[in-house]
């Protein structure tokens, strides 16, 4: 279940009211009369079916409540309520499967602006990685893969470019297109400093020796399937109710893992694993993307086609 607040003006209140009144996905339908400051109108509170939420969303956007209201939903981990179950039986389908497009394109739009957040999860995965290669530590490039934060712009391009959404194509773009060679040349810097203070020891830099890490670099058709099933996987976890399988598609592809090995490899002079690092960075995000975009337009197919979806806010 997730639960809708909806402030209206006055005037909307009772189209508003009418919306969720006639949907079978609706339950707890409450009204506050007066109580929004700003913008000034009534508070109207519902906890609605997720396989309903879509078209129950549409239809108040319809009334352009997203534009003199305000429309929020929350997920509900727990409802306890016959209302509320007979309104998941009755709205069409299962909440698993629902997508709630307004959503998804307002998570991944806030997840791949280019930020100081963004910029420092990125750096330190690099840099984590980085790590990993020069001790020989596989463990330490699963971590890189946690940290990195690169999914979300990934998972926006792929939305962006079925959604059409070209604005949010660009900004998923530009978060990509500066993340990965500032983060790059960070781990540069590092990379030098170590070589120079010999920190890790003499034989950090002799990559031919490291054979825990070798997966890092060797790019072929297997790198292809993995990118491209955690692309898949990625996309079915923020399209559904599922969102813990994230960590899994994290730990699975080796894109930031890749630009660190690329890093180290240039200053151990090794050139030729450094080229297969940026080959399997690239195989990495195409994969990703593609799967992911063929996913969601297999989902918008089976599901009512996402229309009058809100413009990205600034920021």
């Amino acid at each position: 279940m997730l639960h809708l607040r909806a402030v209206c003006p006055q005037d909307k209140t009772a189209p508003a009211l009418d919306i969720l009144r006639d949907h079978a996905g609706t339950a707890h339908l409450v009204v506050h009369r007066g109580v929004a400051v700003s913008p000034e109108g009534d508070l109207v509170e519902a906890d609605i079916a997720r396989e309903a939420a879509d078209e129950i969303v549409a239809a108040l956007c319809v009334l352009e409540l997203d534009r003199t209201g305000g429309i929020t939903l929350e997920a509900l981990d727990t409802a306890l309520s016959d209302a509320a179950d007979a309104a998941e039986e009755k709205a069409p389908g299962e909440g698993a499967d629902a997508v709630v497009w307004q959503e998804l394109l307002s998570r991944t739009g806030e997840e791949s602006r280019l930020n100081v957040t963004f910029l420092a999860f990125l750096t330190i995965a690099c840099l984590l990685a980085s790590v990993g290669v020069l001790t020989d530590s596989a463990v330490t490039i699963v971590g890189a893969m946690v940290v990195g934060p690169e999914f979300g712009p990934l998972a926006a391009l792929a939305v962006g470019v079925v959604l059409r959404r070209w604005d949010l194509v660009r900004q998923a773009g530009v978060a990509l297109g500066i993340g990965f060679p500032l983060a790059m040349v960070v781990t540069l810097g590092g990379a030098l400093l170590v070589r120079v203070t010999d920190v890790f020891g003499a034989q950090a830099f002799e990559l031919k020796q490291h054979n825990e890490v070798d997966f890092v670099f060797s790019v072929g058709v297997p790198s292809l399937v993995v990118a491209m099933l955690a692309g898949a996987a990625g996309m079915l976890a923020m399209t559904s109710a599922k969102s813990a399988a994230l960590v899994g598609v994290f730990i699975s592809v080796t894109t930031v893992p890749a630009a660190g090995y690329a890093v180290v490899a240039a200053v151990a002079g090794e050139w030729s694993r450094c080229l297969q690092s940026i080959g399997q960075l690239l195989v990495n995000l195409l994969g990703i993307v593609a799967a992911a975009a063929v996913v969601l337009i297999v989902r918008r197919n089976g599901h009512r086609s996402p229309k009058g979806l809100r413009p990205l806010s600034p920021g």
